[in-house]
């Protein structure tokens, strides 16, 4: 597919700058993929789409203090690195800006007495950086960062506790999974009160989140590894949920995802893409969930059979974005881009701060 046809206009005054004082303050889109209705409520009145027997799978990452800003020792130049993914208990994959300065052997000096030096540039110009300093590194490093926005967020956040959902658990994201965050922990218990279960994975973010798409076809993007675990436990709630069996009927090019019989009648519910990635990696043939640890560079484009995501709770993405494309395989890209222009037209946020979408 052309990536021109996963582009639609969003003007700059429709992107949240700022969370909302309340996370239950946001609106929610409800899209229903059998009928194309769209109805317009509040995050709270999730609780009218979710029954007994539904499973709510969240992304227990938690975002790190993963910008730094330093000195080039020697000349003193302003360097930017956003740290993407730990090889090693000292050494950090990142993002650098200028990158034309960072060479390998480059040393970088950051606050705290923490420097950084330059030990290897990847063919996608990310840096492998070995940091140094007195005291435990992670320490140091948490010390001297602080919590990384997305580019298009230009207003600075007084609380770095917005950026993060309340269940974040494990460090190492880069970005939050921003769907989570419209939860408060009165909602989730009201929620566990219905009899809705909750399993939890954990995706950290980094530049699968970060690279657009570049290329005229959408199938030609390359998307980067990151690091997943789908725990056991996760992995034996969604199978409580889907009784084994074989896929439904599903026409070619049809989009949307491929229903099998289901336990007692519950929904296996993605709360954000990064969950729906997760769940669709570690799923077999057969539609069986499986515990999983290590890299997905899983990239889900229209014509994706989904086998584990029967709903998906999620923001408004970018343009031309791999999670727009990523929805739109979900619930059919025509519906998705008329929803979209319906939600501009009403005045929703969009982006990281901005409101939801639920699609049923």
């Amino acid at each position: 597919m052309r990536t021109r046809d996963f582009d639609y206009h969003l003007p700059p005054g429709r992107i949240a700058q700022q969370p909302t004082q309340d996370r239950l303050a946001s609106r929610l889109l409800v899209l229903h993929r059998d009928t194309e209705q769209v109805e317009h409520r509040r995050f709270p009145d999730l609780l009218s789409y979710l029954h007994a027997g539904d499973l709510l799978v969240v992304n227990e990452t938690k975002v790190i203090p993963a910008r730094l800003i330093g000195r080039k020792a020697g000349t003193g130049g302003r360097i930017e690195a956003l740290l993407l993914r730990r090889r090693a208990p000292d050494i950090w994959q990142a993002a650098v800006s200028p990158g034309r300065r960072l060479g390998v052997g480059v040393r970088v000096e950051f606050e705290g007495a923490l420097t950084g030096e330059i030990i290897s540039r990847a063919p996608d110009g990310t840096r492998e950086i070995k940091f140094t300093g007195q005291g435990d590194i992670a320490a140091l490093i948490s010390q001297a960062g602080e919590v990384p926005l997305p580019p298009y967020i230009h207003t600075p956040l007084t609380d770095p506790g917005r950026y993060q959902t309340i269940y974040a658990r494990s460090e190492g994201s880069s970005a939050a999974p921003t769907a989570g965050m419209h939860f408060t922990e009165d909602l989730l218990v009201r929620i566990e009160a219905m009899g809705v279960g909750r399993a939890a994975i954990t995706l950290h973010i980094g530049m699968a989140t970060f690279r657009p798409i570049r290329s005229e076809e959408v199938e030609a993007h390359d998307m980067p590894r990151e690091w997943i675990e789908v725990p056991a436990a996760t992995a034996r709630a969604v199978n409580e949920i889907h009784a084994p069996g074989g896929l439904a009927p599903h026409a070619p090019g049809e989009a949307g995802p491929v229903r099998r019989s289901l336990g007692e009648g519950g929904r296996v519910i993605a709360v954000g893409t990064t969950v729906a990635r997760a769940l669709e990696t570690c799923a077999d043939d057969t539609g069986a969930a499986h515990a999983w640890q290590g890299d997905t560079d899983l990239y889900i484009t229209p014509g994706h059979r989904f086998r584990l995501v029967d709903a998906l709770l999620t923001n408004f993405h970018l343009p031309r974005s791999t999670l727009l494309v990523l929805v739109c395989a979900f619930a059919g890209r025509e519906k998705v881009l008329r929803a979209y222009q319906e939600a501009l037209d009403r005045g929703y946020r969009f982006l990281s701060f901005g409101d939801a979408m639920l699609i049923v």
